[in-house]
């Protein structure tokens, strides 16, 4: 059901029940009205009576009046009846009266007017159909004990048909005025809605199929002119984004041909073998460094571009870009060097948020296989006092490496906890893989040793987690069994014993 199939039962809906209510309190009026005047009508007639009754209560009074009576009614059309009726005690008896109409008054509405003494309108029922009633008690005059009292009565046929007129001329121009309300409704919504609704959609399919320069044509000072101006901004701000993120990506393939081409040069000046062999663990530790944050640039720049929408986290993916760039230029910083890698900056990190800054690299890599990576640090963890770069990228290279493990799906485990035993802060790193076979347990940590020949410069994954470990006076436990998978452990001293190791 679109949004304006919805506008349109709700409205009339609302309209309806507005326009009941209102035509309900029309009529109630109208109702109230007409039986204001015939109670006033009623009222006049009691009270004439009244008077000449009290005037000239003789037998000719009465037979004058009674006469007057048969001559109003024949005159009135609308009035059924006239009765003057006399009460003594329990009798009750009609002195005189007239009508077209044959009624008798029910004794227990006399005696309960009489007792009151006041006077009742009563809504009756006669062979001619319904009516309106009036018992009009007549004051005695002293010393007198019996009472009299004035009953009229007034045909309500007519009132009935003004109502029920109303009523069906109130329907009919409720329709008519609903039909007219939906027409309008109908056009306005068009107007108002539909056709910058439209073209908003076909501004946002543009902007999704990659052109970037769409804006949405709509110069208006109402809530779509603010959304459509709201759109150009972010639309502008993306765009420079692109222009920039593209730039940064052709500066960085620059500067790693660069790179590569100074540890070429580097290479062909080596002569010895111990030489070669160091200066090649040295340069391809350097190659994978940089493979890595050029790797998680790709990741998230894909990421963005591959999502239909921009995401809550984008700022955090811009930052994390930003902190890879970086990192990049350190490592070419150390290129140029090319003698050792800096002294380790020792800061005090929580674990949470060592792995907040750690896991969204991998994220791209996970979200396109069928492994499910699952967290927990216990809660007395306490905070590590360690490199933060060097750790991320220890714990880089052991997912990278489980991931690999497990080309067809399973699980990942990264954990922390306090080891008690050895008076340090374990990192664990747990696959569900198919293990590593004991024959090469006492090799896995050798540079340029892998299980994946002829892919490019392998093997180094491990040697560099346990130069990291070594760096922060920890350890690294390896645990493996075929077909379970493999755990690996990094033990780093809490952050007061390592202050106090000297150097």
């Amino acid at each position: 059901m679109t949004l304006k199939t919805r506008l349109m039962i709700i409205t009339l809906f609302g309209l309806a029940i507005t326009m009941a209510l209102w035509g309900w309190i029309q009529l109630s009026v109208l109702d109230r009205i007409l039986r204001e005047q015939q109670y006033k009508r009623l009222d006049n007639i009691a009270e004439t009576l009244s008077a000449f009754y009290q005037r000239f209560p003789s037998a000719r009074g009465l037979s004058a009046l009674d006469t007057a009576l048969k001559d109003h009614i024949q005159t009135d059309v609308r009035l059924a009846r006239i009765d003057i009726i006399s009460l003594s005690g329990d009798d009750v008896d009609y002195i005189a009266g007239a009508g077209r109409v044959p009624y008798e008054w029910p004794e227990n509405l006399i005696i309960r007017t009489d007792g009151k003494m006041e006077k009742h309108h009563y809504a009756l029922q006669t062979e001619a159909g319904s009516a309106i009633g009036l018992l009009y008690p007549v004051h005695p005059e002293k010393g007198s004990s019996a009472k009299t009292m004035i009953g009229v009565i007034l045909f309500s046929q007519s009132d009935m048909e003004i109502l029920s007129r109303a009523r069906w001329m109130l329907f009919f121009s409720t329709l008519g005025l609903l039909v007219i309300i939906l027409l309008v409704m109908a056009v306005g919504y068009d107007f108002l809605i539909g056709r910058p609704l439209r073209r908003i959609i076909e501004t946002i399919d543009h902007f999704r199929t990659g052109k970037q320069a769409s804006r949405i044509p709509i110069d208006r000072s109402d809530e779509w002119g603010q959304l459509a101006d709201h759109f150009n901004v972010m639309a502008g701000e993306i765009e420079n984004f692109i222009a920039q993120n593209q730039e940064l990506n052709r500066g960085l393939e620059l500067r790693v041909k660069e790179a590569t081409l100074k540890v070429v040069q580097l290479q062909r000046q080596v002569n010895q073998l111990q030489q070669l062999k160091a200066l090649g663990y040295l340069t391809a530790t350097l190659a994978h460094d940089l493979g890595t944050p050029l790797h998680s640039i790709a990741g998230m720049t894909q990421l963005l571009l591959e999502r239909d929408e921009w995401p809550p986290d984008t700022a955090r993916k811009l930052e994390l870009i930003l902190q890879q760039t970086q990192r990049l230029n350190t490592v070419i910083q150390n290129v140029r060097r090319a003698t050792r890698l800096p002294e380790p900056h020792f800061e005090s990190i929580p674990v949470q948020r060592l792995l907040d800054d750690t896991l969204p690299l991998v994220e791209p890599v996970i979200q396109k296989s069928k492994v499910e990576l699952l967290v927990q640090i216990a809660p007395d963890t306490p905070p590590l006092y360690v490199d933060n770069y060097r750790v991320q990228t220890a714990l880089f290279n052991l997912i990278q490496n489980a991931l690999e493990a497990m080309p067809h799906g399973g699980k990942i485990f990264v954990s922390a906890r306090v080891s008690n035993d050895r008076q340090a802060i374990a990192v664990t790193v747990q696959d569900t893989g198919p293990g590593i076979p004991p024959s090469m347990m006492g090799k896995i940590c050798e540079p340029f040793f892998s299980t994946h020949p002829g892919e490019g410069i392998r093997g180094l994954g491990l040697a560099i987690v346990q130069d990291i470990v070594k760096a922060h006076a920890g350890s690294i436990d390896i645990q493996s069994q075929p077909h379970k998978g493999t755990c690996i452990t990094l033990f780093f001293p809490i952050a007061c014993r390592l202050q106090e190791i000297p150097g």
